[in-house]
């Protein structure tokens, strides 16, 4: 197995790792029922999603065998370098390609509204948020990806 290789799946594992931990805290808190889980989700999901991004985005680069690209991580497939010259992109890529235009892939990829309504209740300064993914939803991106990583990454190591 290449570096690059190497180097790139081990980054994606870290992120799956990290995500793991945001979503740990994520559940604890929900558990404390504490604070509105609206709330927890606009304080948590933001940074499991960009965990899971970035290992998606480095799992990219290793089934693509390229190092780190001057853009740096990619997003998705529209994101990754060109291939050399003679060099065409893996068929995993054709996979992953659906799954963001029409799959769970192209909902974890897709940003959160910007936007936040100005819904506030009596004595609570916190704004509800909109259309953020609920714990469930997150933890169920964290387990497909990682299945997938684990399924073709199966296929790299017979390479």
């Amino acid at each position: 197995m290449s570096g690059a290789l190497t180097d790139s799946r081990a980054r994606a594992n870290r992120e799956l790792y990290l995500a793991r931990i945001v979503l740990g805290g994520w559940r604890r808190e929900l558990d404390r029922q504490l604070v509105p889980a609206g709330t927890l989700a606009q304080a948590f999901q933001g940074g499991a999603r960009a965990h899971l991004v970035a290992a998606y985005g480095w799992f990219l680069l290793a089934i693509c065998r390229t190092g780190l690209p001057a853009a740096g991580i990619p997003r998705g497939c529209a994101e990754l370098p060109t291939m050399p010259q003679g060099q065409v992109y893996p068929p995993e890529i054709n996979e992953f390609r659906q799954l963001e235009a029409a799959g769970w892939l192209g909902e974890m990829l897709r940003d959160a509204p910007e936007e936040v309504p100005a819904i506030r209740r009596p004595g609570n300064l916190a704004i509800e948020p909109g259309n953020l993914p609920a714990l469930e939803q997150v933890e169920n991106w964290l387990d497909r990806l990682e299945a997938l990583i684990e399924r073709m990454g199966d296929s790299l190591d017979e390479c």
